[in-house]
């Protein structure tokens, strides 16, 4: 992947507000390769330390198990932001999903 692209992925992570997640999948598309989800995963794990990477999902709303400290990390650091969780999925996910075009 180009560097442009990890720009455009590392400003829209940026962009994920408060209480809300995103996917792999989604934020691929909205940097406009729909189909490198998988790059996300290295961007997110090697990215800037100070972006919202814990409101990163997989696309059925499931924690990632490569998440710094693992699910239990990431399930913390989304419930401090009223994202609650079950069994390593995020509750009410499709009411949760950021989307910036809305």
């Amino acid at each position: 992947m180009n560097g442009n692209f990890r720009e455009r992925v590392e400003k829209l992570m940026g962009q994920v507000p408060l209480g809300q997640v995103t996917t792999y999948g989604d934020l691929a598309a909205f940097a406009g390769q729909a189909q490198a989800a998988r790059a996300i995963g290295g961007i997110a794990h090697f990215g800037d330390i100070d972006l919202p990477w814990h409101r990163l999902v997989n696309r059925n709303g499931g924690l990632a198990s490569g998440y710094h400290g693992g699910r239990e990390a990431q399930a913390m650091a989304l419930r401090q932001e009223g994202v609650t969780c079950t069994d390593f999925t995020v509750d009410e996910f499709q009411e949760k999903r950021w989307n910036p075009y809305r």
